[in-house]
């Protein structure tokens, strides 16, 4: 009898890897690329192959159960092959193809991507020619087919283009030491960051509208900005002045936080995460495909 008779196959397995990743069917259905209806149904079919139950599902979302985390640890090696097998047989008709031409947010470029780009090269991908700007600007790249892939962090995605979510982000609020908030003991509300002048990364940027994605879900709306800077550096030192407080990505802000230079505000009625996800039209050229399992392989770590 065929092996595949007694296991689950390999998009029943990813299912499981996306449930356990992002806590929810919903999350998990986007991921793989398939409806809610058929995430459950592969669900239960598992479930009656292996004779246990391998997710519970709740109000505020899903999650393996002790033996569905043990089905996911011990097909990871086989995910990972598959994987491997898939970005290999791609490679087969990229000869000649040039350099993988990549497209990535800020965000992603200065703090994921050196890391991701490092492992590609170590399982011998293809030369890699590299744009950053911000989200915006990486969908125009790859709107007019100068990006054969882009990476970005907007909640804001457009229809009718391939998608892949390889981690997530959070966004946090930021002061310097000398900033009133710094001695503020009650969390900020929505409503006091909204009313706030703030020092904001410029239009189009992944970080602004994720901002203003939060604070329109309370029905607010942020107000002028203190100033708009081009990059996350620049406006972290800026609110290492105590000038104004700054709402930047975690991964952005984590060695300021670590060394004190600047200091984490609570927050209070703002849902502040955010998707990583690569983008693509059309077929996905092998290379395109190993860089986005380097990516996507770190996507089950928790966040920070």
């Amino acid at each position: 009898m065929p092996l595949t008779d007694h296991m689950p196959d390999l998009a029943t397995l990813e299912v499981l890897e996306a449930i356990s990743a992002r806590g929810s069917i919903g999350a998990a259905a986007a991921d793989v690329g398939i409806s809610q209806q058929a995430v459950s149904q592969r669900i239960q079919a598992a479930e009656r192959l292996v004779g246990v139950p391998l997710v519970v599902r709740g109000r505020t979302g899903s999650r393996l159960t002790r033996e569905g985390e043990l089905v996911l640890e011990w097909s990871q090696p086989v995910l990972d092959g598959a994987r491997r097998l898939r970005s290999s047989l791609a490679t087969l008709a990229d000869t000649g193809a040039g350099p993988l031409r990549v497209a990535a947010s800020q965000t992603i470029s200065e703090y994921l991507l050196p890391g991701w780009l490092h492992r590609y090269g170590e399982l011998g991908g293809d030369p890699v020619a590299l744009s950053s700007g911000n989200s915006e600007q990486v969908l125009e790249r790859l709107a007019d087919g100068r990006a054969d892939l882009g990476l970005v962090e907007t909640p804001e995605l457009p229809s009718r283009v391939n998608r892949s979510t390889v981690g997530t982000d959070r966004l946090v609020v930021v002061v310097g030491s000398s900033h009133p908030w710094a001695d503020r003991s009650d969390p900020v509300t929505a409503a006091d960051l909204a009313a706030t002048p703030l020092l904001l990364r410029e239009s189009g940027s992944g970080t602004l509208e994720t901002l203003t994605t939060a604070l329109a879900a309370a029905g607010l709306h942020p107000a002028d900005p203190a100033a708009e800077l081009a990059t996350n550096s620049a406006i972290r030192a800026a609110v290492r002045t105590g000038l104004a407080p700054s709402v930047l990505s975690e991964l952005a802000v984590a060695d300021d936080l670590a060394t004190g230079a600047l200091l984490r505000v609570p927050t209070s009625g703002l849902r502040l995460g955010r998707p990583l996800t690569a983008l693509w039209r059309g077929r996905l050229r092998g290379s395109a495909r190993r860089l986005l399992d380097v990516a996507s392989s770190g996507r089950r770590h928790p966040e920070g």
